[in-house]
């Protein structure tokens, strides 16, 4: 079993009460729950404090990595990091004999830090190195107000602020000393550090999550103003604070893409610098063994701009030539993709980046005329596919181009990814040099997404397989498999996912207001809400069996729970239609007496990582429904395989290994597949299938006929057409809605009908469980580690 940091009751009670009556003049049977969060939040912090500076040392004896990420969906710490020091228990137990129920803290809200499965990826890194004792720190931005809440008015989407750090944020620590400035042609700012520990699962060892915060260069006393330095003074401050005020602003104007660029570029530059300024005090201005020490991953293009930043502060602070400092940066850094699609890949007017970062568009023009001479010179493709490899071509920074002919690798986040890299999008670039590309498959952390989301779940594994040891080796869990048959095992199974459905039908009557039977099954998708990931053609299944059921069609139909997590981006009218259409389905099948007892539909508002620990190990069925070749890889289909979920999915991203481990016939897969759609996309007609196909026409239909209701917006009439005309940035069906439909709904009816044999359906179960070690981030990190950063492991004795 993990063994606990020495904990000392006395000690532990005695400093908790103290912060309690500093801060709030409180001890620990008066206070709030966010009191009581971050006076435990400050002690524990005190307690791993020395621990912290002593793995700080020990990293920078080694070669290290950093991951630069725009997101980081950390989640709500407090739980992850009393699992990860192993005192869960003996501090559950303390505060309860003191009147305090720790369950309470269910209501502290999420770091609002990321938005979906980029941001998920990241967090579950973080935590896989430093359990690892591998030294991998984190650079990112510290949002003030994050994405955004998400609540639903009449059935739409309505964004506003999530301002996650108004109680506090104690897992943080200002490094004030270590601010720097960030210059911009028209502004300078500084780069505030807040420094997050990263805590290892029973190594004692603990990384570090550094997000940077932007504030204006002055410190300024309003008091002392007048009316107009008064308002001048403020514009100012909010002008630098909007750098980091929220995640992904909204770039459909001028003002939103500067804001943007600006933002990419404080982070990344601020924590560039940091790095350069930690590597000169330790060991001078000789940077020819910069890349001996330090690997920089780029989590998507997002933080590209990292590489020339870093050839800037060569170049210019340091007077390295640029050919140096070029060859030094293409050592240092790699890029991970998370897109298959062209347009996809980010990209800036010139005109507008030489506005806001000058200096550095220079030095990106630099690099472009480094690539074309090199590549004129080689010859052969080099030459011939040049337009294609030119960083800048038609006024436009190909920030994608900028990664690969920065970087050292370049990997895919799962085999058919990769693969479609290869072959497709980058395949000029793998023409020329196929040793820089690497798969690597993305992962989970067991420790939150089984051990600490369902503890008894976790309890049943580890004693079946007499420890539990497989919450830092998954692989062990393929020692289920012993279990498939034993019906007292699966009848255990069964229980624990019932008593999961009980929780998470009380939370959704507690905050969304509609009750769910627990005998239902469990449906569940949940994700960024986008086109490609299909959310529309989900709801249009629902509709179809929704109208057959009222038609008597389908005959001893197994009641079941249609639920749906997901977020918009704000400026994304086409995902808030289908948000909007959803709700409204939702509406018609909970109100209608005749089928309420069979069907059920939830849209969950503001989905976030908290409510995903409930909703993954609650489901019966996983749906990851892409349109084959568009999902780099999904992470949530390994967090439904890994609590005991079927995957209803087509044959795409990690769903193509999900089922060669778990079996495809221990999941349900449908639709077409790559090659199918490339040898029909240019005679594909969706409205051949809707005229010929009564139910196809009289789902979509209710778009149309008054059925529903859009709200006077039009939405609903954009998505109909968006089916079956298309659109001035795309063909019709342009994610073949229509050519999977009827597979999918059919598929769909077989998962819910073989659920009536309980002990095969949980055999399917337990098998998937059984085979989700390859989907560890343990895994994942062990191959960057070894494969592209080249970094070895730390000491892993207790330090604390």
């Amino acid at each position: 079993m993990l063994q606990s940091i020495n904990f000392n009751k006395d000690k532990f009670v005695y400093f908790l009460n103290e912060y309690l009556k500093l801060e709030y003049q409180k001890t620990i049977s008066t206070a709030t729950v966010y009191e009581m969060h971050n006076a435990l939040s400050k002690t524990l912090m005190g307690d791993i404090s020395e621990s912290w500076k002593k793995s700080e040392e020990k990293n920078w004896r080694k070669k290290q990595a950093f991951y630069f990420s725009a997101e980081f969906l950390v989640g709500r710490a407090i739980f992850n990091n009393l699992l990860a020091m192993g005192i869960t228990s003996d501090v559950t137990d303390t505060l309860k004999e003191h009147g305090f129920d720790i369950n309470s803290f269910e209501e502290i809200e999420d770091a609002a830090l990321g938005n979906g499965g980029l941001g998920r990826l990241a967090a579950c890194f973080l935590d896989s190195a430093v359990t690892q004792n591998y030294p991998l720190n984190g650079y990112g931005i510290r949002y003030k107000y994050g994405l955004f809440k998400q609540r639903f008015e009449d059935g739409m989407q309505v964004e506003e602020a999530d301002n996650w750090t108004k109680h506090g944020d104690p897992w943080s620590c200002a490094k004030l000393d270590e601010e720097v400035i960030i210059e911009f042609a028209d502004q300078r700012v500084r780069a505030v550090p807040y420094d997050m520990p990263i805590i290892g699962y029973d190594t004692k060892n603990i990384n570090t999550l550094r997000l940077w915060q932007a504030e204006p260069i002055e410190e300024f006393d309003f008091k002392a103003f007048n009316n107009q330095e008064y308002i001048e003074a403020l514009a100012e401050k909010n002008r630098a604070e909007d750098i980091s005020r929220v995640l992904y602003p909204n770039d459909s104007n001028e003002e939103g893409k500067i804001l943007r660029i600006k933002q990419q570029y404080f982070f990344c530059s601020a924590s560039i610098q940091d790095i350069v300024r930690k590597h000169v005090s330790r060991f001078g201005k000789d940077f020819e063994n910069f890349p001996e020490k330090y690997a920089i991953q780029l989590n998507d293009t997002h933080p590209t701009v990292a590489i020339p930043e870093l050839i800037r502060i060569f170049v210019d602070e340091y007077e390295v030539d640029f050919s140096t400092a070029l060859k030094l940066a293409k050592k240092t850094f790699n890029y991970t993709n998370h897109t298959v699609m062209q347009e996809a890949l980010e990209k800036w007017n010139c005109e507008l980046y030489r506005r806001v970062i000058p200096r550095v568009f220079e030095i990106i023009k630099l690099i472009n005329e480094d690539l074309i001479e090199t590549y004129t010179e080689k010859g052969g493709k080099f030459k011939e596919n040049l337009e294609v490899f030119k960083i800048i071509k038609d006024d436009t920074i190909h920030m994608a181009n900028l990664a690969i002919y920065g970087s050292t690798y370049i990997n895919g986040v799962a085999e058919i990814h990769t693969e479609i890299l290869k072959t497709s999008t980058l395949k000029e670039w793998y023409e020329i040099r196929p040793e820089s590309f690497q798969n690597k498959t993305n992962g989970i952390t067991q420790r939150r997404w089984l051990a600490l989301c369902n503890p008894k779940y976790g309890k049943m594994i580890s004693r079946l397989l007499g420890s539990d040891s497989w919450v830092t080796n998954l692989d062990l869990l393929k020692g289920l498999e012993e279990f498939k048959d034993d019906k007292k095992v699966l009848d255990r199974f069964m229980r624990i996912k019932t008593d999961n459905k009980r929780q998470l039908s009380a939370y959704i009557e507690k905050y969304e207001g509609i009750k769910i039977n627990p005998d239902f099954i469990f449906d569940i998708q949940i994700k960024r809400l986008h086109e490609y990931k299909r959310q529309f053609l989900n709801a249009l299944s629902i509709l179809d069996i929704y109208f057959r059921l009222k038609d008597g069609e389908l005959m001893n139909f197994r009641p079941t729970a249609f639920i749906f997590g997901a977020k918009s981006a704000p400026g994304y009218d086409r995902a808030k239609g289908i948000i909007k259409f959803i709700n409204e389905i939702a509406e018609l099948v909970n109100n209608d007496e005749e089928v309420s007892n069979k069907l059920k539909v939830v849209f969950v508002q503001n989905y976030n990582v908290s409510y995903a620990e409930k909703l993954v190990c609650a489901a019966d069925i996983s749906e990851q429904i892409s349109t084959a070749g568009t999902e780099a890889s999904g992470t949530g289909n390994m967090k439904f395989m890994l609590n005991g979920a079927v995957t209803l999915g087509t044959y795409d991203g990690a769903n193509v290994e999900i089922v060669r481990e778990a079996g495809f016939e221990n999941n349900y897969i449908f639709g077409a597949r790559v090659e199918d759609l490339e040898r029909i996309k240019d005679f594909y007609d969706p409205v051949e299938i809707y005229n010929s196909n009564p139910r196809i026409k009289r789902v979509l239909d209710t778009l149309i006929d008054g059925t529903f209701e859009d709200g006077g917006t039009g939405i609903f009439k954009e998505l109909h057409d968006a089916i079956l005309k298309g659109a001035s940035w795309h063909k019709a069906d342009h994610y073949y809605l229509l050519l999977d439909f009827e597979e999918y709904v059919d598929t769909k009816l077989q998962a819910i009908k073989d659920y009536e044999n309980s002990y095969e359906f949980a055999r399917k179960c337990l098998i998937n469980t059984a085979n989700a070690g390859i989907f560890s981030s343990d895994r994942t990190i062990d191959q960057y580690a070894k494969e592209i950063w080249n970094i070895k492991k730390v000491q892993g004795k207790k330090i604390y």
